[in-house]
């Protein structure tokens, strides 16, 4: 199965007007459904079921230290480039709690031959841009956006989560939640 390790965010009213706005840009690109928005804390690609256990296991060592914290969802931005638009983001600030986590699990996925991760940015992806064209209408929209608040969420569980792609769109399913 596809997997990866998320901080759900839930259907947000302010992301999903911005996502509507969005989607008057004429452009090749797929926004993510409002009920998967979440952050990534690590993309782990396909693993077997008896790795299930074992993640879990990391997921509980890397939140030893964490209690339910907030964060703010503000700012607007693309990776890897504005000249090079792959993924339009929101910022997710807190107060160092999912760098920390995400450190952590690096240093226990590692262990079970996980690829170690460059470097982790918090954001929470809400689109995939698939072409150049609508770049500089995408651009304004960028500028216009950058420093908007989208509200709070409140981080109370990591879920180990299965991706099952479709032509439509993916389907998001949690297999384990671990509380903090």
């Amino acid at each position: 199965m596809r997997a990866f390790i998320a901080i759900d965010i839930g259907k947000k009213d302010e992301i999903i007007k911005l996502m509507d706005e969005f989607k008057k840009i004429k452009g090749k690109f797929k926004l993510v459904e409002p009920e998967n928005v979440h952050l990534t804390l690590k993309f782990l690609g396909e693993i077997g079921e008896d790795m299930i256990e074992k993640i879990k296991e990391a997921i509980e060592k890397s939140v030893e230290e964490i209690t339910p914290f907030k964060a703010s969802l503000s700012g607007l931005g693309v990776f890897p480039s504005m000249d090079y638009m792959r993924v339009l983001w929101i910022g997710f600030k807190d107060e160092g709690q999912t760098k920390k986590i995400a450190f952590h699990l690096e240093e226990e996925l590692q262990k079970y031959g996980f690829k170690r991760e460059r470097k982790f940015t918090p954001h929470i992806t809400i689109a995939r841009i698939k072409s150049k064209e609508g770049k500089e209408e995408i651009k304004k929209f960028i500028e216009k956006h950058k420093e908007k608040n989208f509200g709070e969420v409140e981080c109370m569980k990591i879920c180990l989560k299965k991706s099952i792609l479709r032509p439509e769109g993916p389907i998001y399913e949690t297999i384990e939640e671990i509380k903090l």
